[in-house]
């Protein structure tokens, strides 16, 4: 069994218009599926991802309002590293968002900036086979897009944690620190930096956790193997959009094992994901209750519009 690279990464907001703002009408990304948070419904869950929302794209926020900003440390992402096709969509990157008054660092084959509220995020020229997950934008061609993940870097010690990924989650070692995540059809990479001195703090501008993508006939078998590993992992939790697994890795980043369906699709029309409130069916009763006490939003498709 392998995972198909990263299903989504899940990360921590306090402003939910803005981040609205920034992923839809910066970056490009579409918002496939506002919903809530199922541990906590009062909390917005935002979903952002390419045209279609396909595992692999998909990047989410819960938001909570008065969330104080984070700081990653010891045993947690750090940077969440998007695909790109060329130096042309770096030199486009790069103008677009100084025109925001981001502050950028830029390279050869890359560009690493922060969202408005620290999260560190890396765009990476990548040559690979995999299906570019790109998104519409009118003031983005297609082919300079943000085309999926590429991976994500932690801040962990890669010791502790060598044989539960290579033995038990069947990651690819490139190196000391890096190791290659790859299906049959899609991949990506997890990697290690040295942790800072600071302690980390989770907040508003951190990541929550990363997701790993599996075909639903293998998520129970998953599920054995890590169970068997020691780690510890929650029960299969159905999701609705996908079912899910989650367990701390040894140096305490927190996984999830996610299927790759039923999909966002499932209670909306592909050409209007995003456009209301979707809760799942355990959760519908609660919308009169819900709703009110929501962050308003702007619309996304006003945000896109010339």
């Amino acid at each position: 069994m392998r995972f198909e690279g990263i299903h989504h990464i899940t990360c921590i907001t306090a402003d939910a218009p803005g981040n609205v703002d920034f992923y839809v009408r910066v970056l490009g990304l579409r918002l496939v599926k506002k919903s809530v948070n199922q541990d906590d419904p009062t909390v917005y869950h935002l979903f952002y991802a390419d045209a279609k929302g396909s595992a692999g794209s998909d990047l989410t926020f819960f938001e909570y309002p008065h969330a104080h900003q984070g700081r990653a440390g010891r045993g947690m992402v750090h940077r969440i590293v998007f695909r790109v096709a060329s130096e042309d969509a770096i030199e486009f990157w790069s103008d677009r968002l100084r025109a925001e008054g981001i502050d950028l660092e830029r390279n050869e084959g890359s560009l690493r900036f922060s969202d408005p509220e620290g999260l560190e995020l890396e765009l990476s020229v990548v040559e690979t086979n995999d299906e570019p997950l790109v998104a519409e934008h009118p003031e983005i061609p297609r082919e300079l897009a943000l085309q999926g993940f590429d991976g994500v870097r932690a801040y962990a010690d890669p010791g502790p944690s060598r044989d539960f990924l290579e033995q038990t989650l069947a990651f690819d070692p490139h190196g000391d620190s890096v190791w290659e995540v790859r299906g049959a059809k899609r991949g990506s990479w997890y990697a290690y930096d040295e942790p800072p001195q600071e302690a980390g703090i989770p907040g508003a501008g951190t990541v929550h956790h990363v997701a790993w993508a599996t075909p639903q006939d293998e998520h129970e078998a998953w599920h054995e193997r890590v169970a068997g590993s020691g780690a510890h992992p929650t029960p299969i939790i159905d999701r609705f959009y996908f079912r899910s697994i989650y367990f701390r890795e040894p140096s305490g980043v927190l996984f999830e094992i996610a299927t790759m369906g039923p999909g966002f699709t499932v209670d909306e029309p592909l050409e209007h994901l995003g456009e209301r409130l979707s809760l799942p069916p355990d959760y519908e009763h609660l919308r009169e209750r819900v709703e009110p006490v929501l962050t308003p939003l702007p619309n996304p498709r006003e945000l896109v519009q010339r």
